[in-house]
C-alpha cells in the first residue's frame, strides 16, 4: 500500500509505493501480448438518480465472439448512471421501436445494434439509440473493426450513448495501467478501462510500484527494482522501448508527469532523505522542489500544471501538501484526520481524493472539495490504496483486498455504485487510469 515509511519502518508489501522500500533482485523484462485471464464486473450500490435503459442483444453479434450488448451494460452500469431494462432478442438498429411498449417497461432509452462481416473480413457494428420519453431518433454511428478490436468497438459505442444521454465524455474506450502479483512474478499491465484485453508492458521477478501515464497516453513511467533499488524508467507503450529515467544515489520513486508532458515530479534521496524534485522527459540533472529535513514524497501535478500536491510528515505525521509547481512555500491541504496520504487531483481540479488511516489499520478512501475543504469517507473497506481518477472525472479507481484477495474497484464520488474487478489468477495493485485518447 501507498504507506509513508522512516528508514527504520520499511514497508512489509514490495509492491506498496515508497521511497524507502528496499528490495533485493535481479529482473527480466520482456514486452508481450499474452492472453490475460478475463474479469467480471460485480455492480454493488444504488445511485441516486439512474437513467433506465434497455441495452438489446446485438442481431449476429455471436460472430464477435463475445457479446458487444454485453460489454455496452457493463460499461454503462459501472457509470453509476444507468440502470438496465431488460430486453428481448430480435431488436434492430434498422427498425423504429413501438415506443408505448418501452414507455410501459418503465425505460426512457433503448438501443439495438448488429454485427455483419464485410467482404475484407473485418467486422461491422453499428448501433442506434432512442429517446423512448420523447420518442426520438437520437442517432448511432457504425464501426468497421478487425475481431481483435471488438471490444473496443463496444466502448466506443458505450462512449456515444453515455455522451448522448448524459452529456458528459464517456471513459469506456480508455486504458488502464496496473499491476499484477502471481505466485513470485509481477507484470505491468496495459488494458482496458474495465481492465481486461489488453497487453503486459513488463514482466518481472522484482516488484514494479507506481505506474504514471504521459498526459498524452503514449509512455508510462514507473519504479522497477530489478537493479536491487527502485529506479524510474519510462517505456514508449506503442513499442516496448524502455530506458531509464532516474538511477540516482539513493532511491529514485513515485515519478508524476507535468500536464504538459515535458517534465516529471518524482522522489529522491541523493541528497540525503527524501525529497521532491522534477526532471525533464529527456533525463538529465533533476532540480530539487522541497529543502526539509521531512519526509516528502507522492507528488502529482494540478491540472493546469501551476502546483504539486505531496504528501510530507512535516507536521509530525503523513498529511497532503500542496506548493508552487516550480518550487516555495508549502501549505497543508488536509487536516481532518492524522494521517493521509496518495493524493490524486480530479481533472477540473475541484476534487481531492486520498486515502485516510483509522485507528491503526484501517485504509479508507476519501474525497475532498478542494473549494470549501470539506472531506468525505466513501468506502466501507479496510484497506483501500492507490486511488486515480478517470479523466472525465466522474469515476475513481482505487485498489483494495476483498475476499482475500487484493482487487481492484471502481466508485463514483460519493461512493453509492461501486464495481469491484476481479481477476482470476493474480493478486491486482497500483491502478491508474489513462487519459482519453488510445
Amino acid at each position: 500500500m501507498n504507506r509513508l515509511t522512516t528508514p527504520a519502518q520499511p514497508l512489509s508489501n514490495p509492491l506498496r509505493r515508497s521511497l524507502l522500500v528496499s528490495s533485493a533482485a535481479s529482473a527480466a523484462a520482456a514486452f508481450s501480448f499474452p492472453a490475460l485471464a478475463q474479469f467480471r464486473v460485480e455492480i454493488s450500490g444504488v445511485g441516486g438518480t439512474q437513467l433506465p435503459i434497455a441495452i438489446a442483444d446485438f442481431r449476429d453479434e455471436a460472430m464477435a465472439g463475445q457479446s458487444v450488448a454485453g460489454i455496452v451494460r457493463a460499461d454503462l452500469e459501472r457509470s453509476g448512471q444507468f440502470r438496465m431494462i431488460a430486453a428481448p432478442a430480435g431488436l434492430s438498429e434498422t427498425i423504429s421501436p413501438n415506443f408505448n411498449e418501452w414507455r410501459g417497461k418503465q425505460a426512457d432509452a433503448l438501443a439495438a445494434g448488429s454485427v455483419a462481416r464485410l467482404a475484407d473480413g473485418r467486422l461491422d457494428v453499428r448501433y442506434k439509440l432512442w429517446d423512448v420519453v420523447r420518442g426520438q431518433d437520437q442517432g448511432g454511428e457504425a464501426q468497421a473493426v478487425h475481431a481483435d478490436d471488438v471490444r473496443l468497438a463496444a466502448h466506443r459505442i458505450a462512449d456515444s450513448i453515455y455522451q448522448k444521454l448524459t452529456g458528459d465524455r464517456g471513459v469506456f474506450a480508455t486504458r488502464m495501467a496496473y499491476v499484477t502479483k502471481t505466485g513470485p512474478r509481477y507484470q505491468l499491465r496495459i488494458t482496458d478501462a474495465d481492465g481486461e484485453g489488453g497487453q503486459v508492458a513488463l514482466n518481472s521477478p522484482e516488484p514494479i510500484i507506481s505506474p504514471a501515464w504521459s498526459p498524452e497516453g503514449r509512455e508510462i513511467a514507473y519504479v522497477s527494482f530489478e537493479s536491487r533499488k527502485a529506479v524510474v524508467w519510462l517505456q514508449d507503450l506503442s513499442t516496448g522501448r524502455r530506458r531509464v529515467l532516474a538511477d540516482f544515489r539513493g532511491s529514485n520513486s513515485a515519478p508524476a508527469f507535468s500536464p504538459d508532458g515535458q517534465r516529471l515530479a518524482l522522489t529522491l534521496s541523493l541528497a540525503g532523505g527524501s525529497q521532491l524534485f522534477t526532471i525533464s522527459r529527456n533525463g538529465g540533472d533533476p532540480k530539487r522542489l522541497s529543502q526539509t529535513r521531512a519526509i516528502d514524497t507522492e507528488p502529482v501535478y494540478s491540472p493546469d500544471g501551476t502546483q504539486i500536491y505531496f504528501v510530507s510528515d512535516r507536521g509530525g505525521a503523513p498529511q497532503i501538501y500542496r506548493m508552487p509547481a516550480n518550487g516555495g512555500e508549502a501549505e497543508r491541504v488536509t487536516f481532518s484526520g492524522s494521517y493521509n496520504i496518495s493524493p490524486a487531483i480530479s481533472p477540473d481540479g475541484k476534487t481531492l481524493a486520498f486515502i485516510t488511516r483509522e485507528g491503526g489499520s484501517t485504509f479508507r478512501l476519501c474525497v475532498m472539495d478542494l473549494v470549501t475543504g470539506q472531506s468525505q469517507k466513501i468506502t466501507d473497506s479496510t484497506e483501500d490504496e492507490s486511488p486515480s481518477f478517470a479523466p472525465n472525472g466522474k469515476l475513481i479507481v482505487y485498489a483494495t483486498r476483498a475476499g482475500g484477495r487484493d482487487v481492484l474497484m471502481t466508485t463514483t464520488l460519493d461512493g453509492r455504485i461501486k464495481a469491484k474487478l476481479v481477476a482470476s489468477t493474480a493478486d491486482v495493485r497500483e491502478p491508474t487510469w489513462g487519459p482519453f485518447g488510445r
